[in-house]
């Protein structure tokens, strides 16, 4: 995929590996959060917590993650309600994954270069896993500790609740799964087919972001909304790129696994060019939509840019 220019973002080449080391930095940090709030393998039922751990930490890029950090940074929202959001919305991704995985869904052997839970246990595991992945992600950011150790108040918090729950549930990502399930074999328009990815893909995205920017103003949540509905179209749009351009061990899930299903995607809509274009227009307003806020959003630029740039 074309790489952006990272002139065109404000990011110099001397702030590139300063990029690299915050992400690095708040990826190790999100691993180790996770890592502290899954059950203990030695707990009963210890294959279940096991194989919850075997999904839940097994690397990414956490994305969703690191733009939850962002936000918290710029809208100086408490470390502690930044690291209950980053890794309950890491819980639900990595349930949503399990889940996908599965044979009556996507039916996918790998997952980041590894054997899928089921294929690594059983169905019947790896539907538990997702279950309780699921349910330890509303535990984490319910902790009735957070309000006590920061600023955040408790109608807040409940609405950190409502935030993930529509992002996760039927008119989200469940939903987005559902339609994109519905869809194969189907001719869609650009605008179904986006409408699906606004919930599959984008609607925990946008929850990423507006979990970080709990503590932010009204201004700071409207842009970072905006930042997000674009970025989450656009981390798709590249997703569906990828998939026709990158290998297997690449992608460490299996490659071409979109056109052998015979999915829609912005690639089979659009064609390869226009995908690439669309990707970067979409990107391109989410930068604007930042704009306002100079140098506190910087991070937000450079994640928007690596988005972009990303080879799995």
């Amino acid at each position: 995929m074309t790489k952006i220019d990272m002139t065109n973002v404000g990011i110099k080449n001397s702030a590139t590996s300063d990029f690299s080391a915050w992400a690095t930095t708040k990826q190790a940090h999100t691993e180790q959060t996770l890592t502290q709030k899954l059950p203990a393998v030695n707990l009963v039922p210890n294959i279940l917590h096991e194989a919850m751990r075997y999904s839940a930490l097994a690397g990414g890029k956490r994305v969703r993650a690191l733009l939850c950090y962002a936000v918290a940074e710029m809208c100086d929202t408490n470390i502690l309600i930044a690291d209950a959001a980053a890794s309950a919305v890491e819980l639900i991704h990595a349930y949503s994954l399990v889940h996908d995985d599965m044979p009556c869904m996507d039916d996918d052997d790998l997952r980041r270069g590894k054997p899928s839970c089921h294929k690594q246990y059983n169905d019947a595991t790896a539907l538990l896993v997702g279950d309780a992945l699921q349910s330890l992600a509303f535990q984490v950011l319910s902790d009735s500790t957070l309000g006590h150790y920061t600023n955040l108040q408790a109608p807040q918090q409940i609405h950190m609740l409502n935030i993930l729950a529509k992002a996760s549930g039927s008119t989200g990502m469940a939903g987005g799964q559902a339609i994109d399930l519905a869809s194969v074999g189907k001719p869609l328009t650009q605008a179904e087919l986006e409408a699906m990815h606004n919930l599959k893909t984008g609607a925990l995205i946008q929850a990423a972001v507006l979990l970080g920017a709990i503590c932010g103003n009204a201004t700071q949540i409207a842009a970072v909304t905006t930042y997000a509905a674009n970025i989450g179209l656009a981390f798709q749009v590249v997703d569906d790129i990828l998939d026709v351009e990158a290998d297997t061990a690449t992608l460490g899930k299996t490659a071409g696994k979109d056109a052998d299903s015979n999915k829609p995607t912005y690639v089979t809509i659009l064609g390869l060019i226009p995908a690439k274009q669309h990707a970067q227009k979409l990107y391109e307003a989410a930068i604007a939509a930042i704009a306002p806020f100079g140098e506190s959003a910087q991070r937000l630029r450079e994640l928007a840019a690596f988005i972009m740039q990303r080879s799995f």
